[in-house]
């Protein structure tokens, strides 16, 4: 299975929606690993890494997030994989 690595930025309503929290736990589903967090400029930043696969089906759910988020726009960095996570978190600053 090809690994594969992605760094996102959803930007519209995605901060007071539960993104952060629910991607956790669809995360955690998906088996994947990496972090993601509240920038203050309102978006949600987070790296993913994993199988291809999974990865594909994180970021196609990062799109639509949870029920109370309006993803307006979801930039999508491919990076080099580097299995430096060992599980998804939530990233503090």
């Amino acid at each position: 299975m090809t690994k594969k690595r992605v760094h996102i930025f959803a930007s519209g309503r995605v901060q007071g929606v539960y993104y952060r929290q629910t991607m956790i736990k669809v995360a955690s589903d998906l088996e994947v690993t990496g972090w993601v967090k509240n920038l203050k400029d309102g978006r949600v930043e987070a790296v993913i890494e994993g199988d291809e696969d999974v990865v594909d089906t994180l970021v196609e759910w990062c799109k639509k997030g949870p029920g109370f988020a309006n993803v307006k726009q979801l930039k999508k960095i491919e990076e080099e994989y580097t299995g430096e996570f060992d599980k998804f978190r939530v990233k503090h600053d």
